[in-house]
């Protein structure tokens, strides 16, 4: 992509092609795949300086650009996020039922074991009490002996067991109790691990959904949105959020479920047995949810910024790891360096002050609970020398007010997981919810005889409503010719073709190809019918064939070697070891940039477009290696409609026409001869780049000498 020094696209900003990138490349294409297949540069987002804190494309994150628009240093709206995470469940209902009630039944069962725990108890210590006493006087007299002689205490502690003087412990029915304490607890252990594996199924089938949902909604994104997004901000809201989203919903879902309803359940027992001690439980409760509430109010913000930072120096890495080369060759490691590691320090400042602030909910909760459990420890054994509770009751109760804490504790504890995965969803939602292309006519049209003929009819476009770019611009070409696009870096070139591939859509006027306005097309069917090779080759990871037959679909091995002989491609595949079994590396390193180029050449060969886009594809390669992509890209051009941007006038000098834009209008238009003869802006251009020549000419010869 050509543009200006400070990274902005509008003007000149290269052809985008899907698939410079796992996530924009995908999305620029807006759902075609053959704009993918014949989509050869890596620009989906422009290039950028040396940190994520340049600008990138219209907007920029200056003043009313993309990112100064959007703050990320705040949760949007944690309740409304918090709901809609909610209801990315709705689908999966059977599967929420059954997991609640699998967790209500295990709850239940296990808040019955404390209670039945309490009664065997009380049967050993009656049955100890019992054994001690004489038989043949009951206990309502032993009772009132006690209270005769003054032990009215020991009386009061009495009169709450149910004992039978000379009866002892009666272990078979103490062993019937633990037996079906044994019996509940393996059944709530079932219930526990029935509840978690719907639990994982279902938040891991919501979790596969969104990231569908985030897959088309990135194909019906326009290209501003990725000119306006550095590629690392996009792969980390697709990759770390979403991973953390899942990992909080996991971990925290099925134990806030299990808490919420072993509160319930814990305090329901808890009145049974004691109201009022029940009360005393209680009233800890409002402090302990205040307290939480303000902490995780102070620590929601920071994992806000925890993920926004992270974002940003995924971001930065990526960058700096893809132009690795030419941060070494100017000097800028040292720049790099730095801001990584101001972008990590942050990183480290919110991380840290996020888990720490988070961090200090459990043990607050915890030092609640014990104040708790020493109320009730105390006054619980007060009401049993009374009489009023019995030992294994007040047992009971001290259980289940451990059983009633501890939830408690939980759910606050989880605070941290449940802010971080909110924060995520708050950013994988704002993605969700970014505005979209318009969407294809219901009743797209296609020309009924495809010849290539392609008229711009009073077309205007700007990037930014302030900034104007293409102005009031009328063209025709007929089927079969070559057009040349010239003109000074920021002229509108590139925005030109961007416009007839539908990439961006006219502020006014009308483009049409063989009669129909292209905006009455479907994106698939116009790039369907467009090819485009760009200067910077795009390959992926596979064999040089599956990279020639990308996107043909259907191809066999044969078209595929037909391809590659037409655009000389078979001259350098023929010697190597596994010919076009050979494996490329993600970006084709292992073979040169001329190669390269001559494969994507051989992929838009195979396609077979009827109209041909060629963005300066010999720019950055040896007079050798040009001459032969200018063959093979003659050879490409034959019979179809082809669009030529050049900055090599002597490239270009056999094309049927030459169009010179200046800040977005044709400024002349005619032949290589004819322009030359009209000296005017192409002469200029020309004499340029031919006294440019003559010096680099006289600068070696000097040297040599």
């Amino acid at each position: 992509m050509t543009g200006d020094s400070n990274g902005q696209p509008a003007a000149d900003g290269g052809l985008p092609a899907a698939g410079g990138s796992s996530v924009a490349g995908d999305a620029s294409a807006a759902g075609s795949d053959r704009a993918v297949v014949l989509g050869v540069g890596e620009r989906a987002t422009p290039k950028r300086g040396v940190g994520p804190t340049a600008g990138f494309g219209p907007g920029g994150r200056g003043p009313g650009g993309f990112m100064s628009g959007q703050s990320t240093e705040k949760a949007l709206d944690f309740g409304g996020s918090s709901r809609r995470l909610l209801g990315l469940l709705r689908p999966y209902r059977l599967l929420v039922s059954l997991a609640l009630a699998f967790g209500v039944t295990g709850v239940t069962l296990t808040v019955l074991g404390p209670r039945l725990l309490g009664e065997a108890t009380n049967v050993v210590f009656a049955g100890w009490l019992g054994g001690k006493l004489p038989k043949g006087v009951s206990r309502a007299e032993i009772i009132a002996e006690l209270r005769a002689s003054g032990q009215g205490l020991r009386a009061d502690l009495l009169s709450g067991t149910n004992f039978v003087p000379g009866q002892g412990v009666d272990f078979g029915h103490v062993a019937q109790i633990l037996l079906v304490v044994l019996a509940l607890t393996i059944g709530a252990a079932i219930c526990g691990m029935l509840q978690g594996r719907l639990t994982a199924t279902l938040v891991q089938r919501a979790v596969y959904s969104l990231r569908e949902q985030v897959e088309h909604k990135l194909s019906r994104l326009p290209l501003a949105y990725f000119d306006r997004q550095p590629r690392g901000e996009i792969l980390s809201r697709v990759t770390n959020d979403i991973d953390n989203l899942a990992q909080s919903m996991q971990q925290s879902l099925s134990q806030l479920v299990t808490s919420l309803l072993t509160i319930i359940g814990v305090l329901t027992l808890m009145f049974v047995i004691s109201w009022d001690l029940a009360l005393i439980a209680l009233v800890t409760v409002p402090a302990s949810v205040f307290a939480a509430r303000k902490i995780a109010k102070r620590a929601q913000p920071q994992f806000i910024r925890q993920w926004s930072t992270t974002g940003k120096l995924n971001g930065h890495i990526e960058e700096m790891y893809t132009g690795h080369a030419l941060v070494t060759a100017f000097g800028q490691r040292a720049e790099a360096m730095q801001t990584f590691t101001e972008q990590n320090d942050k990183l480290y400042t919110a991380s840290f002050r996020a888990q720490f602030i988070s961090g200090t909910i459990q043990p607050l909760m915890m030092f609640v609970g014990n104040i708790n459990y020493v109320l009730i420890a105390v006054i619980g054994g007060l009401q049993m020398a009374s009489g009023t509770l019995s030992i294994g009751a007040v047992q009971a109760f001290i259980q289940y007010s451990r059983q009633f804490t501890q939830p408690l504790t939980q759910v606050a504890s989880m605070a941290n997981l449940l802010q971080s995965g909110v924060a995520s969803a708050e950013r994988v939602f704002a993605l969700l919810d970014a505005d979209e292309q318009e969407p294809d006519a219901v009743d797209s049209a296609r020309p009924a005889d495809v010849r290539g003929l392609v008229e711009f009819s009073h077309v205007s476009f700007r990037y930014s409503p302030d900034r104007p770019l293409i102005d009031d611009v009328s063209l025709t070409v007929a089927p079969g010719q070559t057009v040349a696009i010239v003109g000074p870096t920021g002229a509108g070139k590139t925005t030109l073709v961007n416009l007839l591939m539908r990439f961006y859509e006219l502020d006014s006027g009308k483009i049409l190809l063989d009669g129909v306005d292209i905006a009455t097309m479907s994106r698939d069917e116009l790039r369907g019918l467009t090819g485009m090779v760009l200067q910077d080759a795009w390959l992926f990871g596979g064999t040089i064939a599956d990279n020639i037959g990308y996107g043909s679909v259907g191809a066999s091995r044969e078209d595929v070697i037909e391809a590659a002989r037409a655009t000389y491609v078979d001259r350098f595949v023929s010697h190597l070891p596994d010919g076009y079994d050979t494996m490329l590396d993600d970006d084709g390193t292992n073979v040169s940039m001329g190669e390269r180029q001559l494969i994507t050449i051989a992929r838009a060969f195979l396609a077979a477009p009827a109209i041909l886009i060629l963005d300066e594809a010999t720019s950055s390669v040896d007079t050798r290696t040009e001459v032969l992509i200018q063959r093979a890209m003659a050879s490409l051009r034959q019979g179809r409609t082809s669009f030529v941007i050049a900055h090599r006038l002597s490239t270009i000098r056999d094309a049927d026409l030459i169009l010179v834009m200046e800040h977005g209008q044709i400024v002349e238009q005619g032949t290589h001869t004819g322009l030359l003869a009209a000296d005017g802006a192409y002469a200029r251009l020309y004499q340029a780049q031919f006294a440019r020549a003559l010096t680099e000419v006289d600068e070696t010869v000097g040297a040599r000498g």
